[in-house]
């Protein structure tokens, strides 16, 4: 065996599909649980509705380079990857590339198929109490069908005390000079030099996701609030559009756009940035939530593309 045929066969391995005869999806388990691709096949072209992962990414097991990765127990960041909960400091590993702890554990982790059928598969996740001082359990239902994904993702609570969580998706998608986004929203949160919250604000004036925007035209990395849960991502050029929607508590909406980037990133989470460090502050929606012991918190998102007309 040569050493590209080695390297494709290794790739091999570490990924799973399911299909529906009109899409097809890779996952990669041992990758965080990631999704590593997404693609309609027909009329012997390929469309790729999020981000494909590349050969390299798949493996060195690189859940952020991947088409889409689970955020458990929380989304984005805490702040020093520290808070105080029921009394007790809880404190994150942290590294200087990583000093907020981001996105917690899932993504971090091989996770384990527990069912895989034609269109659908199932991973699960257990995270054992360590810095984390809660035991959990996560899973993902990864579903094809009429070409729509469908990605329910689930929190439980295994610990015998109550636990703060929240959850989401972090979805790629692929951007181009005339992609478009339109998601309704009401508010979003200012942040300061390290992406972490310091003011509730409207929604920029230039670049409302409620009136809709070009991704090339703008620099976000930023969480709205008030979205209704739907998301409608085009890519004129190519005559394709995506419909992204959410059920509760996906309440948020992080919209991540780096400049002269091939990628831009529309996120589905339940809780704003470092949600932790506000969970005494009345005033504020922050969407964290409390999963007593036994407790379970599930949502689904779904993705449906289509031909724009």
């Amino acid at each position: 065996m040569t050493k590209n045929s080695a390297a494709v066969a290794a790739q091999h391995t570490e990924l799973v599909s399911i299909s529906d005869g009109i899409a097809t999806v890779d996952i990669a388990p041992a990758a965080g649980g990631a999704v590593a691709s997404y693609r309609w096949w027909q009329d012997g072209s390929v469309a790729d509705w999020l981000r494909p992962a590349d050969p390299l990414a798949i493996s060195r097991r690189d859940a952020g380079a991947m088409a889409c990765f689970p955020l458990v127990p929380y989304s984005n960041r805490v702040r020093g990857g520290r808070f105080e909960f029921a009394g007790r400091t809880v404190q994150l590993p942290s590294r200087p590339e990583d000093p907020h702890h981001e996105h917690g554990h899932g993504w971090r982790h091989p996770w384990t198929v527990v069912r895989h059928e034609a269109g659908t598969i199932v991973l699960r996740y257990r995270h054992a109490a360590d810095s984390w001082p809660w035991s959990y359990e996560a899973e993902q239902e990864i579903t094809l069908a009429d070409g729509t994904l469908s990605i329910t993702i689930a929190v439980r609570n295994l610990s015998d005390a109550p636990m703060p969580a929240g959850f989401g998706l972090h979805p790629y998608f692929p951007s181009t000079p005339w992609t478009h986004v339109q998601a309704s929203v009401s508010g979003m949160w200012e942040t300061d030099a390290e992406i972490l919250p310091v003011r509730h604000v409207p929604p920029p004036a230039g670049a409302d996701p409620s009136i809709g925007f070009d991704v090339s035209e703008v620099d976000f990395d930023t969480v709205f609030t008030g979205w209704t849960r739907r998301a409608r991502i085009s890519w004129p050029e190519h005559g394709r559009q995506l419909d992204m929607e959410a059920e509760a508590p996906l309440d948020f909406l992080v919209l991540y756009t780096p400049p002269g980037e091939p990628f831009f990133c529309a996120e589905p989470v339940s809780n704003i940035t470092d949600a932790f460090n506000r969970v005494n502050d009345e005033d504020t929606n922050t969407g964290w939530i409390m999963l007593a012991p036994g407790q379970r918190r599930s949502a689904c998102v779904r993705f449906t593309p289509s031909r724009a007309v």
